[in-house]
């Protein structure tokens, strides 16, 4: 029997990814997003969108209980760790709320499982080495408290209901569809590849590099870029491994890059300078976020095919380049 899925947020960057790999599957995709940063174009042939709120309850009720669901994967989030420092409330009432409505609703429907789009962000300062699933809570931003907060609901879903989940901590996403089908198209821009892609390019004056100071090599902030691909296929792997529980997956290629590793990506594949200049810290921002993917890797065989930073840059440019003004036509 085909399966069938809800995406929650499924028009936006890392969810559309997904909708494509489920698609690629023979799977019935429905996305339900309010197109408040997702784009309708993002959504492929074959997958319905439903253009609604989880904010509200009568369109929560309708859609989920709209027949059967195999899995519902719940992307839907306010994500950006700055703004969450200067506007917590909105963050933990619009991420933890509407999360947790959700989830009950999926509770009542007797959905099959959950698979959440959780965040490195749980993981505050951490100063060791790579990050597994035991390394513990810490959230150093609103953005990430209500990530957690969220886990935790799944947890007590679960506990009490039944409710199968699996919370996929990933890291840094970036990268696009090596097809060229969908990329990121935010507004504003805040993840560094695409903003350090601009910069080469001449559509900004230049990068701004927050923080060289911080306990790293070069004293900017070391993360783990993933391929937004190789998230995608995780996402639809962990369907059959979920088990009995709520389930945590930390996703990474176990490398760490920093700022300047970045910067230095760009300029090889562009073959100019990267115009750049260093101001303070951002609140909130660890000097290291690097996963351990142990777990993931032994559970159900994923590997990384985007291992290599220029690898993933250069997919990123190529959907930059062939869509300058975005899914804007």
């Amino acid at each position: 029997m085909r399966k069938r899925y809800l995406i929650t947020g499924g028009a936006g960057f890392v969810g559309s990814h997904v909708v494509a790999a489920l698609l690629e599957q023979n799977a019935e995709c429905v996305v339900l997003d309010n197109l408040s940063t997702g784009h309708q174009q993002a959504v492929l042939p074959g997958a319905q969108l439903i253009v609604g709120d989880l904010a509200c309850q009568d369109t929560v009720d309708r859609v989920v209980g709209d027949g059967h669901w195999d899995a519902v994967y719940h992307f839907a989030a306010k994500s950006l760790v700055g703004e969450s420092m200067q506007n917590p409330f909105l963050y933990l009432h619009d991420n933890v709320d509407n999360g947790t409505r959700l989830i009950e609703a999926c509770v009542r429907n007797k959905v099959g499982g959950f698979v959440f789009s959780s965040t490195a962000a749980l993981f505050g300062q951490h100063t060791g080495g790579p990050i597994d699933e035991t390394t513990p809570i810490n959230p150093d931003s609103p953005y990430g408290e209500s990530k957690w907060a969220i886990e935790r609901v799944l947890h007590w879903a679960h506990r009490v209901h039944g409710l199968r989940s699996a919370c996929m901590r990933y890291f840094n996403a970036c990268g696009s569809d090596p097809l060229g089908r969908m990329g990121e198209d935010h507004y504003p821009e805040t993840h560094l590849i695409p903003l350090v892609i601009d910069a080469g390019l001449g559509r900004r004056d230049h990068l701004k590099v927050f923080g060289s100071d911080f306990a790293t090599r070069d004293g900017t902030a070391v993360r783990d870029y993933i391929h937004v691909s190789d998230l995608a296929d995780a996402h639809v792997r962990v369907l059959d491994h979920m088990l009995d529980g709520c389930n945590k997956f930390n996703l990474g290629t176990g490398a760490g890059h920093s700022v300047l590793d970045v910067i230095e990506a760009v300029e090889r594949q562009l073959g100019r300078r990267v115009p750049h200049e260093v101001v303070g810290r951002r609140l909130g921002d660890p000097a290291m976020l690097v996963a351990s993917s142990v777990q993931m890797r032994a559970r159900t065989g994923w590997r990384p095919r985007f291992e290599s930073l220029d690898a993933i840059v250069q997919t990123a440019l190529n959907w930059r380049q062939s869509h300058p003004s975005g899914f804007a036509v």
